[in-house]
C-alpha cells in the first residue's frame, strides 16, 4: 500500500473520514493521535484496533500520539453506555494511566527521532483549566442544540437514568484535547471507533472556530463476531492485555477459538500480514477448515505481539495438554495454566514421599465420597492419575506421580479433574 488510508481502506478498517483526510494523509507526514479511557488498569482486546491503527500510521512515516484519559478517566464517555459510570478516585485513574501507558509500548516505538510515538495525559491540562476558563474558550463554540443531536446523548436521555451534566459535557472535553494536541504537537488527525465521531467531529470543529485551521478525524467499524456479538466480550468477561487478568494461555485460546467466519476479517484487523499472507490463510480456511490454520496463526501473531514469543510457545505446550497431549511431556507450570479454574487441594511432600492411597487421594480431592466409593471407581477403570488408568484398588500414588515434583493431575472418567499440588 502507498500509504495509511489504503492500508487501512484493505483491512476493511475505514468506517468514516472528514472530507479532505485521505488527500492530506497521502500528501504528507502528518500527527495523529488516538485517546485511551482510563477507567480500568489494563487496556482490553476491543482497545487493539486504535492502537494498531497507531501502529500502522508510524510504519508510513507518521507520528502517532496515544492520549490516555487521566483527566476525562474522573468523567466518564457516555459513548455506548447505557448507564452512568461509577466516578474513579484521582488515584485510581492515576494507577490506571501507569498500566495502560506501559502497555502501549508493545505497539508503537518511541525511539525514533521524527516518528517516535508520544504518550500525553489529558490530566495535564484538563485538571488545571478553570471552569471560567473552559466555559468561555471550549463551551462558547458549541450549542445545546449540537450536543442533544448526538446519538449516544439521545439514548441516555430517552432511558430511565437519563444522563448527568458531568458526563452530557464529555464531548466538549474530548474537543478540547484535540485543541490542545493541535497547539502542541501540530496534531491533525484524530483516529478512533466509529461511537466516537460525535466526539472526533466536535475536536475539529472547535479547532476551526478557535485557530481558522483544518483538522480531521478517521474512524474505524465497532467490531462484532458472526453471531453479532460485541467482540471481546465473554462468558468469562472481558479479555484484558494485562496478563494478571487474561493469562496469556486464555489470551491465546480466545484467538485460537475464533469462528471461521470471523478469523479472514480479524487477520486483516489485529495483524500486520499482507494481503497475498492473508490471502494463502483464506484459501486454507475454506478448503481444510479442520486445521485451523488461520486461527493458529491469529493467535500467535497477537499474543506474540502483546505477551511475547516465550507466551506463545507455552501457550502452545499447554494448548497441546489441553487437547490430548501427553501430561508427562508437559511441565508443571503448563498444567497449571491449562488447569487453572479445576478445583485443587494441596499436600505435603512427606506425603507423598511415604506414598498415599489412591482411595484416600480421590475422596480428599472430592472426586468420591468415600474410599468405598473410589475403590469401585478404581475397579470400572474410570480413576486416573496423570495419563495413568489406576487399576488397583489398594494402590499408590508417590513422589513418582508428582509432574516435576510439584503437581498431579487426577481425574474422573473423561472431564472430572482435580490439582494435587505438592507443598515443601
Amino acid at each position: 500500500m502507498s500509504n495509511f488510508f489504503e492500508e487501512l481502506s484493505w483491512r476493511g478498517l475505514v468506517y468514516d473520514s472528514t472530507e479532505g483526510a485521505p488527500d492530506l494523509i497521502a500528501r504528507r507526514s502528518l500527527t495523529l493521535y488516538s485517546g485511551f479511557d482510563a477507567t480500568a488498569p489494563s487496556l482490553h482486546v476491543g482497545h487493539l484496533l486504535p492502537a494498531l491503527g497507531l501502529a500502522r500510521a508510524q510504519r508510513f512515516g507518521h507520528r502517532p500520539i496515544a492520549l490516555v484519559g487521566g483527566g476525562t478517566g474522573l468523567i466518564g464517555d457516555p459513548s455506548g453506555k447505557s448507564a452512568e459510570r461509577n466516578l474513579l478516585t484521582v488515584e485510581e485513574v492515576r494507577a490506571n494511566c501507569g498500566g495502560i501507558r506501559a502497555q502501549l509500548t508493545h505497539f508503537l516505538d518511541f525511539s525514533s527521532s521524527t516518528t517516535g510515538a508520544l504518550v500525553e495525559n489529558n490530566a495535564d491540562w484538563l485538571t488545571t483549566i478553570t471552569a471560567t476558563e473552559f466555559l468561555r474558550d471550549v463551551g462558547k463554540f458549541f450549542t445545546v442544540n449540537q450536543m442533544l443531536a448526538k446519538e449516544s446523548v439521545k439514548r441516555r436521555m430517552e432511558s430511565e437514568g437519563g444522563i448527568s451534566y458531568t458526563e452530557f459535557s464529555y464531548s466538549l472535553l474530548q474537543a478540547c484535547d484535540y485543541l490542545v494536541l493541535h497547539d502542541r504537537l501540530d496534531c491533525t488527525l484524530q483516529i478512533g471507533g466509529s461511537d466516537q465521531w460525535g466526539n472526533i467531529v466536535a475536536g475539529c470543529d472547535l479547532i476551526r472556530r478557535r485557530r481558522g485551521a483544518v483538522a480531521h478525524g478517521l474512524v474505524m467499524p465497532l467490531i462484532t463476531d458472526a453471531n453479532g456479538t460485541k467482540f471481546g466480550k465473554t462468558e468469562a468477561g472481558a479479555v484484558w492485555l494485562d496478563g494478571t487478568k487474561t493469562s496469556p494461555f486464555r489470551f491465546f485460546q480466545f484467538w485460537l477459538n475464533v469462528d471461521d467466519r470471523d478469523v479472514v476479517p480479524y487477520l486483516k484487523y489485529f495483524t500486520f500480514r499482507t494481503q497475498e499472507e492473508i490471502a494463502e490463510l483464506e484459501r486454507a480456511t475454506k478448503e481444510h477448515a479442520e486445521s485451523r490454520d488461520a486461527q493458529r496463526e491469529l493467535a500467535r501473531d497477537v499474543t506474540a505481539m502483546v505477551h511475547g514469543a516465550d507466551q506463545v510457545a507455552r501457550a502452545e505446550r499447554a494448548s497441546a495438554v489441553l487437547f490430548g497431549g501427553s501430561l508427562a511431556a508437559a511441565g508443571a507450570e503448563d498444567i497449571l495454566t491449562v488447569f487453572a479454574d479445576a478445583p485443587s487441594i494441596s499436600l505435603p511432600a512427606a506425603s507423598l514421599d511415604r506414598g498415599i492411597g489412591a482411595t484416600e487421594l480421590a475422596v480428599a480431592a472430592g472426586l468420591a465420597a468415600s474410599r468405598g466409593e473410589a475403590g469401585r471407581l478404581i475397579k470400572q477403570g474410570g480413576l486416573y492419575v496423570n495419563d495413568r488408568r489406576l487399576n488397583d484398588e489398594r494402590g499408590q500414588v508417590t513422589m513418582a506421580d508428582a509432574i516435576g515434583r510439584s503437581v498431579i493431575v487426577l481425574r474422573k472418567g473423561q472431564r472430572e479433574r482435580r490439582i494435587v499440588k505438592v507443598e515443601g
